[in-house]
């Protein structure tokens, strides 16, 4: 994984020097919130409901056990013993005193971690494919240029200042594990005639307006990747509404110029950018690129598994997945117990996972931008061990992709911006449907739930999907069915109504039993419900 050079760490201590002066000054009544408010966000600084909320970024959802420990002792000693994974491969922390602030972020400076860009109308976290570099279906890792655009994009001078916020996706399998095609810009790095070039899809998003990105160039050399992203961006920044905050993303702009107008000028734009150099030589990124060879796997290691416990087969089936390498696993780790709250763990659950990795996984973590965690490079002989221990730490809840895998945002148990609360609906579907048996005969089902329609939940790309809204001082939930993140990309449509609390969770039991009646053999939901349409499904839930 990236290593910080010289050039990171200067650029990382400088930003958490200014920003301890300008906590100094905040404090001392020097300067006003209004005055520190955007100071403090680009610093990932968030004012909540109850407390300060840092986001902390990881890029492309990469890190190490040192860094891993250090998030763990941040929890312990500056909030309230836990960290809440994100939807962007990040972590938050909801209890922080603003005076702890440049403390924390000093902390992070020391493991080569920060917060820089992780809100702000900027270039946000790059997110990638969390098993990059591990899985048996990539055309290459794509975390090196996920890196190279983290470099590229920290402090862009142009882009620091967009019109709304700005987030980016790098994938190199069919199989789209980032939610590619609802980013600012998706990246896919394919295979065309021998040689590596990036796919891009630009103008996707949730949010007030959910679109699906549409394709803008199907292949784009990997050696012009940079310049192409930059009269992307340049586009944008030139036309973006900048007068109305709904309409100031970028999905906005080309659904209003359309895909080929806005295609021609990139195009346009492209030719400019190109003759500036902005694209790195080769050596630069080959020395990037070799920060991110593959470990050295034991090639000796044998390919059968002991499946003679039971509890642990049921594990391995839901929760591993297949290795490029022979011999070794992915181990995916649920961050979503039974009545737990999504993408939550405490500091001692984050220290095991650090241990773990660091014994069993070469020394590396990733986040998900499913809210949870994985081990990317772990030997067969080793799964029982780390079953084992995670077991013992409620960490091996064997749910991937199951309807208890819930992906949920804070919703108004923290967030200021939300209407209704999301914790509590997914604690309770959780709990309704918390036999495994059951949730295994439904199969893979991903629901998403947000607490406002910013959807930092991703309902809109759930198969079922909640969304919180406000109704006359009353939380309401409208839910949703048949949106995709993955590659058979799809937006969720309103079934009607709204419901309470208890109410959206009956109408869920009422969706799947019918979901159950209509399917035909290896269907999962989502393929039933685009088969039958809404109508059936509409039928059961209301009557």
């Amino acid at each position: 994984m990236y290593k910080y050079d010289d050039y990171d760490h200067a650029m990382v201590d400088a930003r958490v020097a200014e920003f301890s002066d300008q906590v100094r000054r905040r404090l001392a009544g020097e300067i006003t919130e209004d005055q520190f408010k955007p100071l403090r966000l680009m610093n990932g600084l968030y004012l909540q409901l109850h407390a300060y909320m840092l986001r902390v970024a990881v890029p492309y959802g990469t890190l190490d056990s040192r860094q891993m420990r250090m998030l763990a002792h941040i929890a312990r000693k500056y909030d309230r013993d836990y960290g809440h994974f994100t939807t962007r491969q990040n972590i938050q922390y909801n209890w922080i005193k603003l005076e702890d602030a440049p403390a924390i972020l000093q902390d992070l400076a020391s493991v080569e971690m920060h917060a820089i860009q992780t809100s702000g109308n900027c270039i946000r976290n790059i997110s990638s494919d969390q098993w990059a570099g591990a899985a048996a279906d990539e055309v290459t890792d794509p975390r090196p240029w996920a890196e190279l655009l983290r470099q590229w994009s920290s402090f862009h001078p142009e882009f620091s200042y967009l019109p709304r916020k700005f987030k980016i996706a790098v994938i190199a399998a069919n199989e789209d594990r980032a939610a590619m095609r609802l980013h600012d810009i998706g990246i896919q790095i394919v295979e065309k005639d021998g040689q590596h070039g990036a796919a891009f899809y630009v103008g996707g998003g949730m949010g007030r307006t959910p679109m699906i990105a549409p394709l803008i160039k199907d292949f784009v050399p990997l050696e012009d990747m940079l310049s192409y992203a930059e009269a992307c961006l340049r586009v944008y920044n030139r036309y973006g509404r900048r007068d109305n905050i709904y309409k100031a993303r970028i999905k906005i702009l080309i659904h209003e110029l359309g895909a080929d107008e806005y295609r021609r000028q990139v195009e346009e734009e492209f030719k400019h950018v190109k003759s500036l150099g902005i694209d790195p030589p080769k050596a630069e990124f080959d020395r990037i690129a070799a920060q991110f060879a593959p470990p050295p796997l034991d090639a000796s290691a044998p390919d059968d598994i002991d499946r003679s416990d039971p509890d642990f087969a049921v594990w391995v089936d839901q929760n591993v997945a297949k290795h490029k390498a022979p011999g070794h696993a992915i181990v995916n780790i649920s961050l979503k117990p039974v009545g737990g709250i999504p993408g939550d763990a405490s500091s001692a659950q984050i220290d095991l996972m650090a241990d773990l990795a660091e014994k069993y996984s070469h020394d590396e973590l990733r986040v998900t931008h499913a809210q949870n965690i994985v081990l990317p490079h772990v030997r067969k002989a080793d799964l029982y061990a780390v079953w084992q221990a995670l077991d013992s730490a409620g960490l091996a809840t064997p749910n991937l992709d199951l309807i208890s895998d819930i992906i949920a945002c804070p919703g108004l148990d923290y967030c200021s911006l939300a209407n209704a609360r999301s914790i509590p609906v997914a604690q309770k579907i959780a709990t309704r449907f918390s036999d495994l048996g059951r949730q295994k005969e439904l199969g893979e089902l991903k629901l998403k739930i947000s607490g406002c329609i910013n959807a930092c939940g991703h309902h809109h790309a759930g198969h079922i999907g909640i969304l919180g809204v406000d109704r006359k001082g009353t939380e309401n939930y409208q839910l949703s069915l048949g949106g995709s993140g993955a590659e058979d990309v799809s937006l969720g449509t309103i079934t009607g109504p709204g419901f309470d609390e208890d109410g959206v969770v009956d109408a869920i039991e009422r969706v799947t039993d019918k979901y159950l009646a209509e399917r035909t053999e290896g269907e999962r939901f989502v393929d039933t419900f685009r088969r039958v349409g809404m109508a059936p499904f509409k039928e059961a839930i209301y009557g």
